[in-house]
């Protein structure tokens, strides 16, 4: 019987009081994210998911620091756990605007899906966002970072000092960030300029691929036989490279085909518009066949055909060259590439004999 009073005395129902209120709120966090993941698919639904874990720790972080007085102990104990749960809400709260950041960048891009054909505004508001996601990061990061620091007065004298002596700490701290600086401030360029994409087709440093990720300070670009090429953001500010996809995705293609004089042209043409119309990958836009070269060997021929983006273009093109040159062996193999040599006897004197050849009388 002397264990009830005990149980029953103030500081004991202090402690539970505590308890109880952290695990109220914690209750009242995942409450309030499920009835909203059951709602209508828009902004608050996506904040839901977004904010759910960070709410889970926030909340109850909150609710304990407000309520440290209920606790039964000493100042010694209250102030060391005063100062770790300020520094749990602020590294809490930096998560929770990231959270924010996020349901907004998904509302925004939900309607602009990256899966469809004509994908030119999804693929720019996507970079945008990504490129900007990732320097909001970097920049909450820090902030957060030095209000975690500044709550700790000896860094708060440590930071007047270094604010006093500025000049010389800037200095050795631009140069030493230099690389990140640059690439940083080149993402924000990319993506308020837009030379590159996600999903992009370009050709960098004669590698022909597709953006793949655009990162904090560099880009990673999917060459066409599966290998990754790591580029600096920098580089598609300070240097020359080809985007096939910047305006538009649709291409012209253009393959060429080498005959000889005789050829009928105007064959080849037909047979050309025959074979585009009976393959999928053509857009129906644009079909061409033209002599761009006569050498003294045979003609050079370009057909220009159009695809609706890079992919089809290449398989388009590798399809008509093959069933050009098939028609070609079938229906004109002589006119295919050959080398003429005439024989031109002479119009005096005896023709020249085997064994006369080279001076020599024969044996």
């Amino acid at each position: 019987m002397t264990a009830l009073p005990s149980l029953l005395a103030p500081p004991a129902i202090r402690l539970l009081v505590w308890i109880g209120l952290l695990i109220l709120a914690a209750l009242a966090v995942h409450v309030v994210a499920r009835l909203l993941s059951k709602g209508p698919p828009g902004i608050f639904l996506l904040a839901a998911r977004r904010l759910d874990r960070p709410l889970s720790f926030l909340v109850p972080v909150g609710v304990a620091r407000l309520s440290e007085g209920l606790l039964p102990t000493s100042q010694s104990i209250l102030a060391p756990l005063n100062h770790g749960l300020l520094l749990l809400l602020i590294a809490l709260s930096g998560w929770g605007v990231v959270g924010l950041f996020d349901a907004w960048r998904d509302f925004a891009t939900a309607k602009h899906p990256l899966d469809i054909k004509d994908n030119l505004r999804a693929r720019a508001l996507h970079t945008q966002l990504q490129i900007i996601r990732r320097t909001f990061v970097i920049l909450v990061g820090l902030v957060t970072a030095a209000a975690m620091l500044m709550t700790f007065p000896a860094v708060r004298v440590l930071g007047a000092t270094l604010f006093a002596s500025a000049g010389v700490a800037g200095l050795i701290l631009g140069l030493s960030a230099r690389p990140l600086i640059v690439n940083l401030i080149a993402g924000i360029q990319i993506a308020l300029t837009e030379p590159i994409r996600l999903d992009d087709v370009v050709i960098v440093e004669g590698e022909w691929g597709w953006i793949e990720e655009i990162r904090a300070t560099y880009v990673v670009v999917r060459i066409w036989d599966l290998r990754r090429l790591i580029v600096p953001l920098s580089y598609f500010i300070e240097q020359p490279f080809q985007n096939w996809t910047r305006n538009q995705a649709d291409l012209l293609g253009h393959l060429y085909v080498y005959a000889d004089y005789t050829l009928p042209v105007q064959a080849l043409r037909e047979e050309l518009l025959r074979l585009l119309g009976e393959t999928p990958l053509w857009d129906g836009k644009v079909a061409t066949l033209q002599v761009t070269e006569a050498t003294p060997q045979g003609i050079q021929l370009r057909a220009l055909m159009s695809a609706r983006h890079s992919s089809d273009s290449w398989n388009l093109r590798c399809l008509i060259r093959e069933q050009l040159i098939a028609f070609l062996q079938c229906r004109y193999p002589q006119c295919l590439p050959h080398t003429r040599l005439d024989w031109i006897p002479r119009t005096s004197g005896n023709p020249p004999t085997p064994g006369s050849q080279g001076g020599g009388s024969g044996s």
